[in-house]
């Protein structure tokens, strides 16, 4: 079985929100985040609780943690098993931010119309 693909978002003057997010994140939490990210890139969709967790919509959020402080990084799977990381946020109250979600449905919805157009 192949790797998964994992890209990061860019919007549409070139910005990567998340790779600004992770590179603002401490040490630890950068190193623990990107470990990850090579454990989602090996399961892809297989991946589950409690480090990947289905929120709604085609949105997966990856649940990162190191001692008391919490990281999310919010994504979505694209054909050719690509998964594109849109958005990430310190995780401060139990449940994901709705603002959180919608951001990642918007920027998934831009993707999606920009690889559509190309």
């Amino acid at each position: 079985m192949r790797e998964f693909e994992v890209r990061l978002y860019e919007d549409e003057i070139g910005n990567c929100p998340v790779e600004v997010f992770i590179h603002n994140l401490d040490a630890k939490m950068q190193a623990k985040l990107i470990g990850l990210l090579d454990v989602l890139k090996e399961k892809g969709n297989n991946l589950r609780e409690p480090y990947s967790k289905y929120l709604e919509d085609g949105i997966f959020e990856l649940r990162c943690k190191v001692g008391n402080n919490i990281t999310r990084v919010l994504y979505f799977f694209y054909y050719d098993e690509k998964i594109i990381l849109t958005n990430g946020f310190v995780k401060k109250t139990r449940k994901t931010p709705r603002k959180e979600i919608k951001l990642a449905k918007k920027r998934r919805d831009v993707f999606v119309e920009r690889v559509r157009i190309q």
